[in-house]
């Protein structure tokens, strides 16, 4: 499971210099999805930005949240939440918060980033493993996810099938390259109607839970808010999806075709 969300969350990894306010998304938006294994419902979850305070100055707060439902939750219960701590000004993360509950197993991690210290390069204050020193500009999971859809998605108007995008993440107090093919431009079904998408594969390690390369999908909207609203994981057990129930707050209205 621990697996599963890793991949969920660094597909959406990116970094480009930057210091304009977002356009792609504003303090307001929430998301709620539905997670189904095969089609038996399995989980929910959130993610909802708001503005608040972090060390007297104001930045805009970032939370995910995952969790089981129904028979998933009696059988393995899982609680997990990601939170950035993100400055509208760079999007850049100051401060992150990972807090992992699947069944007995526990994990919490706190790091704080410095961008301005260093000309060359930023510091990371882990709780856990102390200071690392990482590149200029680095992102956690969360921050990276809304940088990528205000910076590379808004900007990379020219994506053609088979064009690959190197990210770079901070995660688990690791750095770690993700790369993600564009796939193509699609129209998705999803519950509250059709919505025109851009399609991602993340490259995928072949072993304990994947065949291929490619056993990753992620489906952004092709109007101006680039929302994540699919997930689709192909494993040696089945599939599971995460999709789209419900939102608010976004920048622009959701381009949705009945």
């Amino acid at each position: 499971m621990r697996k599963l969300a890793y991949i969920l969350l660094t597909g959406l990894f990116a970094y480009q210099a930057g210091f304009s306010q977002p356009t792609t998304y504003k303090p307001g938006e929430a998301v709620y999805y539905t997670i189904h294994y095969g089609p038996i419902s399995a989980g929910e979850a959130s993610l909802v930005l708001k503005e608040s305070k972090y060390k007297g100055a104001t930045v805009w707060h970032s939370k995910l949240i995952g969790k089981t439902t129904g028979m998933a939750d009696a059988l393995f219960k899982v609680l997990d939440s990601y939170e950035s701590y993100i400055d509208p000004a760079t999007e850049l993360p100051v401060f992150t918060i990972r807090n992992i509950r699947e069944g007995r197993y526990r994990k919490y991690n706190e790091v704080a980033f410095d961008h301005v210290t260093r000309k060359d390069s930023a510091i990371l204050m882990s709780d856990l493993t102390g200071k690392h020193i990482a590149q200029k500009g680095i992102l956690d999971i969360i921050s990276c996810f809304y940088y990528f859809r205000d910076n590379i998605l808004t900007v990379r108007k020219d994506l053609k099938e088979g064009d690959m995008i190197t990210l770079v993440t901070w995660f688990t107090d690791e750095l770690y390259p993700v790369r993600l093919k564009y796939v193509k431009t699609e129209e998705v079904k999803t519950k509250l109607g059709k919505i025109k998408c851009h399609k991602f594969n993340p490259v995928t390690e072949k072993g304990r839970l994947f065949k291929t390369e490619e056993d990753v999908s992620f489906w952004f909207t092709a109007d101006k808010n680039y929302l994540p609203i699919k997930i689709r994981f192909d494993i040696f057990v089945g599939a599971f999806t995460v999709e789209i129930t419900n939102y608010e707050g976004l920048a622009y209205p959701l381009d949705i075709k009945n």
